[in-house]
């Protein structure tokens, strides 16, 4: 049997830009990408604390260390500049393996890894 488990978690970022003119997807900084294990194209939930919209799109990897969250798209329709929002991507595994899987979850400070 597989299960979805919490893969990794970018917890508590400030969205830094809002792209509606682009095609989709949230761009990431790099280092926070790798900090989180996260990689290019990988589906990501996109939780805004602010106004508690939810949405599903793809990660666009950024400059890193610029500390960039980007919602491109429709998505920037869904939170403006400054709103907290928490990434979370998602795995698929056999359920006993899943008993002790540990998700990569990183608490930037400033949209930083320290």
């Amino acid at each position: 049997m597989q299960i979805e488990l919490l893969k990794s978690k970018i917890h508590q970022v400030a969205v830094t830009e809002a792209n509606l003119n682009y095609v989709g997807s949230i761009t990431i900084d790099e280092a926070l990408m790798e900090a989180a294990n996260l990689i290019e194209n990988e589906k990501v939930q996109v939780l805004n604390i602010n106004n508690g919209e939810r949405l599903e799109t793809y990660v666009i990897k950024g400059k890193r260390n610029s500390g960039v969250i980007c919602l491109n798209g429709p998505a920037a329709r869904k939170a403006c500049v400054g709103d907290v929002v928490v990434i979370i991507s998602y795995c698929s595994m056999d359920f006993e393996e899943a008993k002790t899987f540990k998700p990569t979850v990183i608490f930037p400070k400033d949209n930083h890894i320290d």
